[in-house]
């Protein structure tokens, strides 16, 4: 039996889409990126895209992981705008 598990490779797969280090948040379930927090959630099928200013959160949107991570990134970062 294999079990996958997206969010381990979800630090690492910031950093070669994004091409910065990120600020690891909750467990490494989530990261941020400048004003943007990337989070896994609803068992690592969503990412979610949020602004935060300050303690406030807005979420911009959501990516569904359906393959693996780093395509879910990369179609992230296209929504971001980079």
């Amino acid at each position: 039996m294999r079990f996958e598990d997206p969010a381990a490779d979800f630090v690492p797969a910031v950093e070669r889409v994004f091409g910065a280090t990120p600020r690891v948040l909750d467990g490494s379930r989530a990261v941020l990126l400048g004003d943007v927090k990337l989070q896994l959630e609803a068992g690592e099928r969503e990412l979610w895209l949020i602004e935060r200013h300050g303690v406030l959160e807005h979420r911009l949107g959501m990516v569904e992981v359906r393959e693996n991570i780093e395509k879910a990134l990369r179609e992230a970062r296209e929504r971001l705008g980079g």
